[in-house]
């Protein structure tokens, strides 16, 4: 990819490169390409599989800090034994930990999932808020799931930044931001919005496979050649 003009994105100082369309679309394929066909990002896998904002919401939960193969089996037993706001509410929180385990903090989230699946029986009437303000009023609900439920669950235009993202946004010199709350409003001024919803997943496997966040793969890395490795202190 060609340097462009540089400009300053909100919340720094030092400049960012804001890439043209055609090479945001350049990178997010080289990306896909580089990743290989390996599994999806298991929250991606769930929603591709049955498009339940329920079930995306639950399983992103669940996600948090745990591994991906965890996270898919760990939802797969919860929903066996109940798959909607009001069963899963009518279990003991002592069942749902069970189902969960070994995922991360899974007591913590087993409380978390059954009051979420509570509140949207008795205050929603079943139905997933489909904003992100509306699922930030939950209790454990961050900026990252509300955006994953709203764009795999109900289709809607909206970047959810996790690590990856954050990381590898900064790191091509899109960004220069130092949260991921920054890059989220940075990436919505620099990508086309058609970007948006598959920015994570693309970021998320490349991240994972290739521009890792210890020295990152950048001799195999096709789009080494242009990225300034903003922020890279050792590399292979």
């Amino acid at each position: 990819m060609e340097r462009k003009r540089q400009r300053v994105l909100p919340g720094r100082k030092r400049n960012a490169v804001r890439p043209a369309a055609g090479q945001v679309d350049r990178a997010l394929a080289a990306m896909r390409s580089a990743a290989g066909a390996g599994p999806l990002p298991s929250v991606s896998a769930i929603a591709r599989r049955d498009r339940d904002p329920f079930r995306i919401l639950v399983s992103t939960l669940i996600s948090l800090r745990t591994r991906d193969e965890v996270t898919d089996a760990a939802s797969a037993r919860l929903f066996a034994l109940a798959d909607t706001p009001r069963s899963l509410a009518a279990l003991d929180t002592r069942a749902i930990a069970r189902a969960i385990y070994p995922a991360g903090f899974y007591r913590t989230k087993a409380r978390t999932v059954r009051e979420v699946a509570r509140r949207i029986d008795r205050e929603f009437g079943g139905r997933v808020p489909d904003t992100i303000d509306g699922l930030l009023a939950f209790k454990g609900v961050g900026r990252k799931t509300a955006a994953l439920v709203v764009s795999l669950g109900y289709g809607r235009d909206a970047i959810c930044v996790d690590t990856h993202v954050h990381r590898i946004s900064n790191r091509l010199g899109w960004v220069a931001t130092k949260t991921p709350a920054d890059t989220e409003r940075a990436l919505m001024v620099v990508l086309p919005r058609r970007h948006w919803i598959g920015v994570n997943e693309a970021m998320v496997a490349f991240g994972q496979r290739v521009c890792q966040p210890v020295s990152p793969r950048c001799s195999t890395c096709p789009l080494g050649d242009s990225c300034p490795r903003a922020g890279v202190a050792r590399h292979r």
